[in-house]
């Protein structure tokens, strides 16, 4: 079987669904060495003729100091396509993993995860590339769900498509909709030469327990691999408890606060006019179910929290801003609120006048510590 035109089939399927790849990328590509990013690195090589567009593609090793890894082979089979490895000196990372290890001696996988990002991100701006590439697959985004679910308590898996506001970065997942053991099967076919991992904690991580337990559902739901690749982006038929959200305020009970998580509570309210800044979330404020006012609020650091948009009746006001400071406050503590342009709320709620002797501004700021 010609295992690289199912990739590439997969690729372009992914590609059309997220909009991946656009004329005149200049793309970053993370090569570790294992089967997964040297299937990625063949497919996009091949791609742009594939997808009739032009993009620059650039292959990267990032080296993290788990070893002497023999990168000739790697070399070799990439130069064969026509590209240079560049190999980014990153073994700080390794030792910054060391004083965070977990009890047995397992390395932190999610730390070493976004210092890998991380490193790209650097790589790319110093290369003047406008998107990074990684190569997860179906598997892993499969994978991931079940562990956020477990450990995290959260409906979650990785993004397609992620875009970096402060790098102007786009990373990317082109083998998204890719099994496992196509890219596996494709090595093999090509003898493309993988490197064996070095990582210490290599086949000894919660993915890989989580990789053997989705084996034996495999195995005895055969129809269950489809099914969940499909629920990824099956959307229509998604049903969870969000959309009947509303927080009742403790201290008011005719209101309620409502998440703004769809379009058409976007489009009905003034959120929809501006852009939303990193962290933020903002709610309606329900009176007896029905809008009557909003508000939003954001992380200023780790232990400040700003309020901020405030709209809407006035005890309605009141009522969200306290409910949100009980719902933050047992997550974060301490915490210090900030309200700014609304001295009527912010003193109903117990906030102190403060002037910011930087710019002769005043805002209201509210401790909370337990």
């Amino acid at each position: 079987m010609n295992y690289i035109r199912t990739i590439l089939a997969n690729l372009r399927k992914a590609d059309k669904d997220f909009s991946l790849i656009d004329e005149g990328d200049k793309i970053l590509v993370g090569v570790s060495g294992g089967k997964d990013s040297l299937a990625l690195i063949r497919a996009l090589s091949i791609y742009s003729k594939f997808a009739k567009k032009n993009f620059i593609v650039q292959p990267v090793f990032l080296d993290l100091g788990f070893g002497n890894a023999d990168l000739e082979g790697i070399k070799t089979f990439i130069k064969g396509l026509g590209l240079e490895l560049y190999v980014e000196d990153s073994r700080f990372v390794y030792d910054v993993l060391k004083t965070h290890q977990k009890p047995g001696g397992h390395l932190p996988c999610s730390i070493c995860s976004r210092m890998k990002k991380a490193a790209m991100n650097n790589v790319a701006k110093r290369l003047h590339f406008n998107k990074v590439a990684f190569a997860h697959h179906n598997d892993d985004a499969i994978e991931t769900l079940f562990m956020n679910m477990i450990h995290g308590g959260r409906v979650a898996t990785f993004e397609p498509k992620m875009y970096l506001e402060r790098s102007k970065i786009t990373f990317i997942r082109p083998l998204i909709y890719c099994k496992e053991s196509d890219l596996s099967n494709l090595c093999e076919e090509e003898n493309i030469p993988v490197l064996k991992s070095s990582c210490p904690a290599d086949k000894h991580t919660d993915r890989e327990e989580m990789k053997n337990m989705l084996r034996s559902v495999y195995k005895k739901y055969p129809e269950s691999y489809e099914n969940f690749r499909n629920m990824l982006t099956n959307y229509e038929k998604a049903h969870l408890y969000f959309p009947n959200l509303e927080y009742e305020c403790e201290d008011n009970n005719i209101y309620t606060l409502k998440p703004v998580i769809f379009a058409d509570e976007m489009r009905t309210s003034s959120f929809a006019s501006k852009k939303k800044k990193e962290g933020e979330k903002n709610y309606l404020i329900l009176k007896n179910h029905l809008k009557v006012g909003e508000i939003s609020f954001r992380p200023l650091s780790s232990h400040k929290v700003a309020f901020f948009g405030l709209k809407g009746e006035k005890e309605g006001k009141i009522a969200a801003v306290n409910q949100l400071i009980l719902m933050i406050s047992k997550k974060i503590n301490p915490v210090t609120f900030f309200i700014y342009g609304d001295k009527s709320t912010a003193e109903k709620c117990g906030f102190n006048k403060k002037i910011d002797p930087t710019t002769s501004k005043s805002n209201y700021t509210k401790k909370i510590e337990k």
